[in-house]
């Protein structure tokens, strides 16, 4: 809190128009203690004795007023108040409980959560804490009461980084309320400074040791004109420096007749108390509480900015509990910054969505000021201005819309049910945040049936019968709430979806997150019995809509089984809705069973006039006049006190059940990414709440009957016979489902998790009449856009269902083989499918088991199944897939390995079948690891050489290497491969792979073959001038060094195919000068040729063809270069023209040949004057 050294304006004149002076006699202007005076027994905060004696009247009687009147009142009440009496009220005035100075001066009232400024986690250090430490450790001191302000001064002891500090407070309060605070010590922040706790505690704890005078006023009324000179000159004097050029203005001022001060009646006294025009609420800094929310949105989430803004929200929460009108106007200063936030218009011009965090805050503000709207005791006018303000903020246009991304269209919240979606959708205005808590202003409490539900347990009627839709009491007598509506008879206006399922009902329901609203309203303004009343209505209303649902679907259950399509009931779902009803209706339940509840004990009237107080005092049934079994009093004295829960049930249990109902209701995908996300996050969020309950029998009864209701409830149950295609799934609610009853009833558990497993928003359009496959629905509404945001954490939710349902079918392969027929029927994600076959290969092959062949195979047929989807796709895990497919099927058996031989084309790629299959099949460690006798190994190797000739021959361009490879050992085999490739090589094959292929021939030893596929790749080729650095040019002289090798005729065979397909000057000579070194025919003896011995003459073939190729090159080369050339490059360029001398050379007229062609390009470049004349100087 921002303590303020000045002392704050007084709040009201005070004077003595009617006085008497004779009264002034024997009364006296001095202080007592507080704990004295005045004809009373004394305060009972102040007795500490053993002993208590009854308080007096006059303590009573002052202790009451102090709490409601204001002074002001009490004095214009009464011309003269006896001083005893003054004493006691200013007494009885300040605050009794240190509950409410908790609040003010810490987060949380219960000190979990760390300081204001949140950079200190140590809960010493909060404000209330340090205050308790201080005021324990005595540095409290010179606390003075007078009137309605206390003051006193508390001193910080000295640390090694910080000297004493002693600090002046002051504090003023009415009506036990601290209105205003002060103190020295400069620390702003938007709670209470640790000095204004100790002194106030001091107060609270101490009051008998608090000197008390009454206000300064009356003091000052009982002197005399000589008295209150010297008063004002000694006050003058001991503070001349601070007060003399006030006391001198006021002077003036007050003998001038003119003066402003001597137009008005009294004067000011900040000791009075308050005066009745003041507001009663407690001190609250707002300009610390703007500047803090200010501070905390300007760090964008940063620093733990959005942990501060929660605390503060539940700091909203917490006065709202108890109560205190500064709730709301703290919520107001908030979202006041809040809608002030640039980025807001940021965001909104560079359409781009705010961050997750930051939403949820939103969602929390807007969630809060439902609250204070339903405030039950909320007065009309203060509903008319947060309305008018909540209108303000609405049509601004950077106010955050309801579903975060984009307008809602939704009907009205006080609706049960959407309306035809037939209407002018774009003429509905967007939702905001605030749009729920403006339609919630036209909510009140002045319903009788309400009044009666929340004011008793009792509140029930035996001898209703009445089996309408709107009933007021359910077949047990309890009471339902269904609205503060009027029964009337009319149908609901059906969906305009291509109608196929109508919801018919005979009453306009309030909508059940509204309802739900109204418990949350009251939890959160202190009424948590009330709270909890109107909670059972609330559950027993929706198990009475739960039996009635599944009567009317099981009379329409022909009929919507034949058509096999279905509409939406519930557009707007519980779970993820931005109210949380289920979430409100949960935490009241469970929260239930705590002893002692703050407020429990008050009784909340909400009737309309003070004539209907009786609702409090009298069972309510003896309200109703048409009820001819009344329950009289004595007997309600034998009820027990939680009236409204059946035999066996408690709250725990309806929490549960509750729970249950919102997971498995059907409801539409809301569109938006955020909204979308809600969804999953509320879903996991009661989750794990239900996590935290341990089921015993009754539980499991619960858990037995609900899940049968959602198997049997069609259309209202999201795990129906046939859900609509854009419903949210039931993934992650289905798998809490079947690991809770799994030990209790398997087949149940089965039959729930087996039912979730579709996801019909992926499935394609299938006829109307097919039932055999449920999964397939026919859309009644077109694809919306946006789409599923969340469909990869729903696919993996489905996946992790799936699994779950593995893992717990081990070993039964009837199940197992159900579950996996499941899977491959409703999962449609490759790695979600390969994800589960490791997981149940996991499994399977577990350490400490033997492997378990079912569950092996599942494993071994869900990789099939993604070998197959992923066959014709893109899938960057592919090569993952199929390694991992090959050990699968090693660890089934060899006739599972044969058997993907067999059908490798459904499979696996060609190059997949070769390379990875075949060659894994046929390894050593295969062999080893399946324990293989001679025979079975042949056969495997058989297959696995078919299988590369199948290969081959589909695709020789990548396979016939490996084909070659695998072979091998099979004569017929490689003969077969061998001549694949010949066949392919004119055709499909490139230079590349068939020089590979010649390379590995010859490395097996087959010389010719690697010729005959090394001319074969050469007819392919092509080099021009300037791919000297071609990676073909290896190739190429392994190539012509094999057919050196040969011999002449191989040489003379090859030369001119490398004449035709190399155009490289450079490469050519290098061919020409390897073929001159040695003699060819290195290898003929292998093939019975006779050798000469003799080196081949470049002037006659083949090498002479070569080498005029090879001059021919140089020549054109250097033309070419020449037309583009620059200085740069001329050095470069002189000694390319000495290669292409010395390939001259070799000719036995080479010499006349190069001078020609030297002087042929002075003549024809002689404009390059500088490259011509560094060619003379080099060569002439």
């Amino acid at each position: 809190m921002a303590e303020r050294v000045q002392q704050p304006p007084a709040k009201r004149l005070c004077c003595r128009p009617g006085y008497n002076p004779a009264c002034r006699q024997g009364q006296r202007a001095g202080g007592v203690l507080c704990g004295g005076g005045g004809g009373g027994s004394g305060s009972a905060a102040g007795q500490s004795g053993k002993t208590h004696n009854p308080e007096s009247l006059l303590d009573i009687a002052a202790r009451r007023v102090a709490e409601k009147w204001p002074f002001q009142r009490v004095e214009e009440r009464f011309e003269r108040i006896p001083e005893p009496v003054q004493r006691r009220i200013v007494y009885w005035s300040f605050p009794r409980s240190e509950k409410e100075i908790c609040m003010y001066s810490s987060f949380n009232a219960g000190a979990e959560e760390s300081g204001s400024s949140g950079d200190n986690n140590d809960e010493t250090q909060l404000p209330f804490l340090r205050g308790v430490t201080l005021l324990e450790g005595g540095w409290v001191d010179n606390v003075l009461q007078v009137g309605f302000h206390l003051s006193g001064t508390v001193t910080d002891p000295a640390t090694p980084s910080s000297p004493e500090l002693v600090c002046s407070v002051s504090v003023s309060f009415d009506r036990c309320k601290i209105t205003a605070v002060t103190c020295t010590c400069g620390n702003k922040d938007i709670f209470y400074c640790a000095h204004v706790v100790a002194l106030s505690l001091y107060r609270v704890r101490k009051p008998e040791q608090v000197k008390l005078h009454l206000p300064i006023s009356e003091t000052l009324f009982q002197m005399s004109r000589d008295q209150l000179q010297k008063f004002v000159q000694y006050l003058i004097s001991v503070h001349h420096t601070e007060v003399l050029p006030t006391a001198q203005k006021l002077a003036d001022e007050i003998l001038s007749q003119n003066s402003e001060i001597n137009q008005v009646h009294g004067a000011p006294d900040p000791t009075a108390g308050a005066s009745v025009d003041d507001e009663n609420c407690w001190h609250l800094d707002e300009e610390q509480v703007q500047e803090q929310v200010k501070l905390f949105l300007s760090q964008g989430g940063y620093h733990g900015s959005g942990k501060q803004l929660n605390l503060l929200f539940s700091k909203v929460r917490e006065m709202l509990k108890m109560r205190d009108s500064n709730g709301a106007r703290m919520l107001t200063l908030i979202t006041e910054q809040f809608m002030a936030d640039p980025r807001l218009a940021l965001w909104r011009q560079q359409g781009t969505t705010m961050t997750d965090k930051y939403r949820q805050l939103w969602d929390e503000l807007g969630a809060l000021w439902m609250c204070i709207v339903l405030n039950p005791h909320c007065k009309a006018e203060q509903k008319s201005s947060w309305l008018r303000q909540l209108r303000r903020w609405n049509s601004v246009d950077v106010c955050p819309w309801e579903d975060g991304n984009h307008g809602n269209e939704l009907p009205n919240l006080t609706h049960s049910l959407p309306q035809g979606a037939h209407g002018n959708q774009e003429m509905r205005p967007h939702r905001t945040v605030f749009t729920r808590a403006i339609e919630a202003c036209d909510l009140h409490w002045q319903d009788r049936h309400l009044q009666h539900i929340i004011a008793s347990d009792l509140y029930a009627n035996y001898c209703y019968h009445d089996n309408q839709e709107g009933s007021l009491f359910d077949a047990r007598g309890w009471p339902l709430w269904h609205g503060e509506r009027n029964i009337k008879e009319e149908q609901v206006a059906p969906m305009d979806v291509g109608v196929n399922f109508v919801f018919l009902s005979r009453v306009v329901l309030e909508h059940v997150p509204t309802a739900c609203a109204r418990v949350d309203a009251l939890r959160s303004h202190g009424y948590p019995r009330e709270a909890l009343r109107l909670a059972i209505a609330v559950v027993n209303t929706l198990r009475r809509q739960q039996q009635r649902q599944l009567e009317h679907f099981r009379r329409h259950k022909k009929e919507l089984l034949h058509k096999g399509h279905t509409s939406i009931t519930n557009m707007e779902g519980w779970v993820g809705h931005p109210l949380d009803p289920i979430g409100t209706l949960f935490s009241t339940l469970t929260e239930s069973g705590r002893a002692g509840e703050e407020g429990s004990n008050i009784c909340l009237d909400l009737s309309a006039t003070r004539e209907d107080q009786n609702v409090k005092r009298l069972p309510p049934s003896c309200l109703f006049a048409d009820c001819s079994s009344v329950v009289t009093r004595a007997d309600l004295q034998r009820m027990p006190v939680q009236r409204l829960l059946g035999d066996g049930e408690s709250y725990v249990a309806l929490a549960v059940e509750t729970a249950l109902m919102g997971l498995g209701q059907q409801r539409v995908m809301p569109d938006g990414l955020y909204a979308q996300e809600k969804v999953c996050r509320n879903e996991e969020q009661l989750l794990a709440k239900l996590q935290e309950v341990e089921l015993d029998d009754s539980l499991v009864k619960i858990f037995r009957k609900e899940a049968v209701f959602l198997l049997e409830a069609g259309p209202y149950s999201g795990l129906g016979e046939i859900v609509h295609r854009e419903s949210v799934p039931m993934h992650t609610f289905a798998r809490y489902l079947f690991t809770s009853l799994l030990p209790h009833d398997a087949e149940l558990a089965y039959k729930i998790a087996l039912r979730a497993m579709r996801l019909p928003v992926l499935e394609s359009t299938a006829s109307s009449g097919d039932l055999s496959r449920p999964h397939h629905i026919v859309s009644v509404v077109p694809n919306r856009y946006p789409r599923w945001f969340t469909l990869s954490h729903i696919e993996s939710q489905q996946c992790e269902l799936a699994s779950t349902m593995l893992t717990a079918a081990k070993g039964d392969s009837r199940r197992l083989e159900t579950v996996l027929e499941s899977i491959q029927k409703n999962i449609h994600s490759s790695s979600h499918i390969f994800k589960l076959a490791q997981d149940a290969f996991k499994i399977a092959t577990l350490m400490d088991s033997l492997p378990d062949i079912t569950l092996l195979k599942v494993a071994l047929e869900l990789g099939l199944q993604v070998m197959r989807i992923t066959l014709s796709t893109l899938n960057w895990r592919r090569r993952e897939m199929v390694r991992w497919l090959v050990t699968c099927a090693t660890e089934v058996g060899v006739y599972a390995l044969d058997s993907i031989m067999q059908s490798w084309f459904t499979l696996f790629t060609p190059t997949e079948a070769t390379s990875i299959v075949a060659t894994t099949v046929m390894s050593n460690s295969t062999i080893v690891r399946l324990h293989l006798d001679c025979h079975q190994q042949e056969n495997l190797a058989s297959s696995a050489r078919t299988l590369a000739l199948q290969c081959a021959m589909k695709d020789p361009q990548n396979c016939a290497l490996s084909a070659l490879t695998l072979c091998e050992k099979d004569h017929i085999a490689f003969e077969t491969a061998y001549q694949i490739v010949l066949d392919a090589a004119a055709t499909g094959m490139s230079y590349t792979q068939l020089f590979t292929i010649a390379r590995y021939m010859e490395h097996r030893g087959y010389p010719m073959r690697a010729y005959k596929l090394a001319t074969l790749a050469m007819a392919h080729l092509n080099l021009s001038y300037n791919q000297d650095t071609h990676p073909a040019i290896n190739d190429v002289l392994w190539a012509c060094a094999l057919s050196h090798s040969l011999g002449k005729n191989e040489l003379a065979a090859v030369i001119p195919l490398v004449v035709k397909s190399v155009k490289c000057a450079t490469v050519l000579s290098d061919i020409l000068r390897r073929c001159t070194l040695t003699t060819p025919g290195m290898v003929s003896a292998l093939h019975s040729r006779r050798n000469s011995g003799k080196l081949m003459s470049l002037d006659k073939a083949p090498l002479r063809q070569l080498l005029d190729a090879t001059i021919g090159a140089y020549i054109n080369t250097t033309h070419s270069r020449l037309t583009h050339i620059s200085p740069r490059h001329y050095s470069e360029f002189i000694e390319f023209l000495g290669k292409a001398r010395e390939t001259f050379m070799m000719a036995h007229d080479g010499h006349i040949q190069f001078t020609q062609f030297i002087d042929n390009l002075k003549q024809i470049y002689k404009g390059k004057k500088k490259l011509m004349m560094l060619v003379r100087e080099r060569f002439g």
